[in-house]
C-alpha cells in the first residue's frame, strides 16, 4: 500500500491511476500526514445487471416490493 499527499496526487492523478492500473493494490491519500481516503482500482461487477443472481432464481414477489409498508408492518423496535 502507498501512500501519497493530495498536492502529489492532484498534481499526478495520470501516474497513480497508472499504477494502479498496473497492480497497485490501494494508493492512500493524506492530508499533513493523516490518511483521509483510499483510492482502489475499478473491480467489474461479476453479475451483470440482466442476469439473474443464482439466489433469487424462482423468486415470486406477490405485489409491489418498492411499495411504502404501513407503520403496522414494522418491527415494534423500528417504529
Amino acid at each position: 500500500m502507498k501512500s501519497v499527499n493530495l498536492y502529489e496526487a492532484k498534481t499526478h492523478l495520470s501516474r497513480i491511476v497508472c499504477e494502479l492500473e498496473h497492480g497497485e493494490d490501494c494508493i492512500v491519500l493524506c492530508r499533513n500526514g493523516v490518511p483521509v481516503a483510499d483510492i482502489l482500482p475499478h473491480r467489474a461487477s461479476r453479475v451483470g445487471l440482466k442476469e439473474v443472481d443464482p439466489e433469487l432464481a424462482g423468486a415470486n414477489y406477490v405485489g409491489d416490493p418498492c411499495a411504502t409498508l404501513d407503520e403496522s408492518d414494522w418491527p415494534e423496535a423500528l417504529r
